[in-house]
């Protein structure tokens, strides 16, 4: 159980896995919008929650199995993908957005993220990808407040 929930129902086997399951969140987030679902303050932060107790704990359970930190884990991509778009209008032109400036702060890694990866077992899986989603979402909501697009 914990593989299918660490891999995103085995998105992590395939190559490229972390944008797959980022790009995944992101249909996914569009087809809830599209299919009229709202969520608001309380629900969102409950879902980000439990989203990361998830995450951990899965990464956690792979991590003997899998070695630290393994390709095959992609739900911290998930996270951090949520956590990018999270309280930011779903559309188009902000889930391209969203998803490249998450990928750019989880692959480059600058600005304190590389060393969440030096935290111990699940939580340095999930961390670096949490850092990197809050730096996008911050940079997502400084450029709708902008009126940049």
């Amino acid at each position: 159980m914990f593989k299918v929930i660490a891999s995103v129902s085995g998105i992590g086997y395939v190559k490229g896995g972390g944008t797959v399951a980022a790009v995944a969140c992101c249909l996914a987030l569009y087809l809830a919008r599209t299919s009229g679902v709202t969520v608001h303050i309380v629900p969102a932060g409950l879902l980000t929650a439990g989203l990361l107790a998830l995450g951990t704990l899965a990464a956690q359970q792979v991590e003997p199995l899998w070695g630290k930190d393994s390709y095959r884990v992609v739900i911290d991509e998930v996270a951090g993908m949520w956590i990018s778009m999270l309280l930011v209008p779903i559309t188009g032109p902000h889930l391209l957005a969203g998803l490249v400036l998450f990928r750019f702060f989880d692959i480059a890694k600058p600005l304190y993220i590389k060393s969440m990866e030096k935290l111990p077992g699940g939580v340095g899986v999930m961390m670096d990808d949490v850092l990197a989603g809050v730096y996008a979402n911050i940079l997502l909501q400084v450029s709708i407040y902008l009126n940049l697009f």
